[in-house]
């Protein structure tokens, strides 16, 4: 189906057609016509499926545009409160829709300025809840919708949530979205939603299927070498690298930044004004290379970035699947990259058969391949060049002092140094390396299953044999589409 089979206002369908969607996602398509019927619903899917979406525009189509907060949006943190004000603007510009954000570290006069010019609010809990308690705005919204609740869960907001709906009106539209559905998560459901209905993305849609999901294993000091061995190789045109702590994400943003890479990092220690002024410059492709820990890019939402990499393996399957939600948006392809140890060897296996995802062994390219792809790029972009009345003038120059055949090699000289590849030829374990350590946690597993022990996964890596026996080929993606998958079910609470 498209878009326009919604039937939705004009000035909002010219917004959808300004933004390029052209068929809705799974969760769009399933949870949008209920909510235009009026309905409470309970969204269970991960970043990235288009949830924002899937809530704001029918949310803009039900409004009244009256000038005064009729929707709240209530989110974990300062840099999705951000993502989705843009993208609900974004929307409703057409309508005459204005967004206001409030989240802390901002002045409250300020916020309290722009909450008078909005119809929509999206809001943290924490500031949020400080407003409503101290009686500096008060709003009576129909609708009401709380993103990544499970992620809130867990940075200790329940309590908070729990409150702020004392605030609400009880007439109102209520929708709550989750990637998970903890306990907690369940009861809060019931106590704040009227009959909900339950809109499920079935677990064979956790992981794009448009993203390739590859991973290189390395000895732990190889990390740094391997990263830029991969950047020389795959040349993304717009990145994110993820790490686990934000130490290492100063550090390798230090050290990128004196390869002469554009990178700046993104975590949760930097001040505000420093975090939106990486992420604008980001999504405005001033810079190529975003390194950023997992709390700090919850909610990120840029549709170009072509390459996700893992620095470090996060420490559970769900963190993974947002991460690489990061590419491979809208439609497009993308490429998940993830360095490990021989020791976190276990980790991406149980990665694999949780999210049911196809990961591929592979080497780090050696030296010889990273020049020839370079070389090879190098020609295509000489064969593509025009040529200009400057650089006519130029060899007209030269011709006095060489021949023709001089100039271009002396040329092809200057063209061939950005061909130079850094460090050792050999990073990383080879191949044969690689199957000794599928073959040793295969075995490792069919001990402990005799034994009686519970450990164990899949071990089923896609043509592991004649896959790891390739030397990285993969090249940059270009956008394709495709329709959305219809494995899903929904059922009525």
């Amino acid at each position: 189906m498209t878009f326009k089979e919604f039937d939705f206002k004009q000035n909002l369908q010219k917004s959808i057609d300004e933004a390029g969607f052209k068929e809705p996602s799974p969760i769009q398509q399933d949870a949008i016509p209920v909510i235009l019927q009026g309905k409470d619903i309970v969204g269970q899917a991960h970043t990235g499926t288009g949830k924002t979406a899937a809530f704001g525009l029918p949310i803009l189509n039900m409004m009244k545009c009256n000038k005064e907060v009729e929707a709240v949006v209530i989110v974990p943190t300062r840099e999705l409160a951000m993502q989705v004000s843009d993208e609900l603007y974004k929307f409703g510009k057409n309508l005459n829709i204005n967004t206001a954000t409030v989240y802390g570290g901002q002045s409250y006069s300020r916020q309290l300025k722009h909450i008078e010019n909005a119809s929509i609010l999206i809001a943290t809990p924490g500031r949020f809840l400080d407003l409503l308690r101290d009686k500096k705005i008060s709003i009576n919204p129909s609708f009401v919708v709380l993103d990544e609740a499970d992620e809130m869960l867990d940075m200790g907001f329940l309590d908070d949530i729990k409150e702020i709906f004392t605030f609400l009106p009880e007439k109102r539209q209520t929708l709550l979205f989750s990637a998970t559905m903890p306990n907690a998560i369940k009861q809060l459901a019931k106590s704040i939603l009227n009959e909900p209905e339950f809109i499920t993305i079935t677990q064979s849609e956790i992981t794009n299927s448009k993203i390739t999901q590859t991973f290189y294993v390395v000895d732990e000091y190889e990390r740094d070498d391997a990263l830029i061995r991969l950047y020389d190789f795959k040349n993304p045109e717009k990145s994110i690298i993820f790490c686990r702590t934000k130490k290492e994400v100063d550090r390798l943003s230090t050290f990128l930044v004196s390869q002469g890479f554009s990178a700046k990092g993104l975590h949760g220690d930097m001040e505000q004004r420093q975090r939106e002024e990486a992420i604008n410059a980001f999504k405005k492709g001033k810079l190529e290379i975003l390194i950023a820990t997992d709390v700090a890019a919850r909610g990120l939402d840029v549709n170009d970035v072509t390459h996700v990499f893992n620095y470090h393996l996060p420490f559970d399957s769900e963190s993974y699947v947002h991460r690489i939600g990061r590419t491979g948006r809208a439609g497009k392809e993308g490429v998940a990259v993830s360095i490990v140890t021989p020791h976190e060897f276990r980790m991406i296996q149980k990665i694999q058969k949780t999210t049911g995802g196809k990961l591929e062994a592979k080497t780090i390219p050696t030296i010889k391949l990273v020049k020839d792809k370079k070389t090879n790029s190098l020609i295509e972009k000489i064969k593509e060049q025009e040529v200009h009345d400057a650089a006519l003038k130029i060899v007209e120059d030269l011709k006095e002092s060489y021949d023709i055949s001089t100039i271009a090699f002396k040329l092809a000289s200057i063209l061939s140094s950005s061909t130079y590849v850094k460090g050792n030829n050999n990073i990383g374990k080879s191949e044969k390396d690689i199957l000794k350590l599928i073959e040793n946690s295969s075995k490792s597993d069919r001990d402990d299953r005799s034994r009686g022990g519970r450990r164990g996964g899949s071990r089923n890596f896609n043509n592991r044999r004649s896959n790891s026996s390739r030397r990285d080929s993969s090249s940059n993606s270009k956008s394709s589409s495709g329709k959305p998958s219809s494995n899903r079910r929904r059922r009525s609470s």
